[in-house]
């Protein structure tokens, strides 16, 4: 399967990084901490595609990857018996980077730095100079691996690293953007539910009130209604005894006692 474009700007800047791991750089060069970096973000991304590349291959990238970072940190540390030390558990790729190696440059790179670390060692013992040492080392390693020289920053592994990390920016914007957005509409959607909730209870407050007012009303007027029911009852007994009463002294009158 062919390389993808994020798979060839990780080897292209992975070539930059072991050509300047090989250099003997000043204490305050940054280049290479910062492409580190950079490689670890790519390295993540090309874990994440649907096209990866092979296994294996994965692997590789990551042992160089891991390599180099962790050269970084033994270069952070104070003696030179320290450094041998963490030189000593890096563990180089197998495989070259480019077609233009004939070995593996994290190799060579491995054995500059300890033979570094080993001219340094030597020098503090025996009071020489380090840089003469070292040179020496140096020398005698790139002769017996048959190494050419390390090639120049191009503007293209540049470019390359600058656009990795523009469309990063760029994707994280646009990330940040929808979630905002996101964010926007579900504030909306809930301040409308919570207004159409209030309404809704409102409305349902006010039915409560006129609900409450006419079965008041209704109460009021049954219990007239009651009471005028039982007043009318009372006088119709009244009259009724009345015209009892009446009657009675009527037959007794009319109706004589016999004798």
């Amino acid at each position: 399967m062919a390389a993808t474009r994020l798979e060839l700007n990780l080897m292209r800047l992975l070539s930059r990084c072991e050509a300047l791991a090989a250099e003997r750089r000043d204490p305050e060069e940054w280049r290479l901490e910062k492409y580190v970096a950079a490689l670890e973000d790519m390295l993540r991304e090309l874990k994440k595609q649907s096209g990866k590349p092979a296994p294996e291959l994965l692997n590789e990238y990551s042992r160089k990857v891991d390599f180099l970072k962790g050269l970084l940190e033994a270069e952070k540390l104070s003696s030179s018996t320290e450094k041998a030390l963490a030189n000593q558990f890096l563990a180089p790729g197998r495989t070259p980077t480019t077609t233009k190696e004939r070995t593996p440059a994290t190799k060579t790179v491995h054995l500059q730095t300890k033979a570094r670390c080993t001219g340094k060692m030597r020098s503090e013992l025996l009071g020489t100079d380090p840089l003469a040492i070292d040179d020496s080392e140096e020398l005698n390693i790139r002769k017996r691996k048959g190494l050419a020289s390390d090639e120049k920053q191009s503007a293209v592994e540049l470019d390359a690293v600058l656009q990795h990390h523009q469309d990063m920016q760029e994707k994280l914007a646009e990330e940040m953007l929808s979630l905002a957005r996101s964010l926007k509409n579900n504030t909306l959607a809930a301040q409308n539910v919570i207004k159409q909730d209030n309404q809704t209870l409102s409305h349902s407050l006010r039915m409560a009130d006129q609900n409450f007012e006419k079965l008041k009303d209704e109460s009021d007027r049954l219990e007239q209604h009651a009471k005028k029911s039982v007043n009318w009852l009372l006088w119709i007994m009244l009259i009724v005894v009345c015209f009892i009463f009446i009657s009675m002294i009527l037959f007794i009158r009319i109706f004589p006692k016999l004798k």
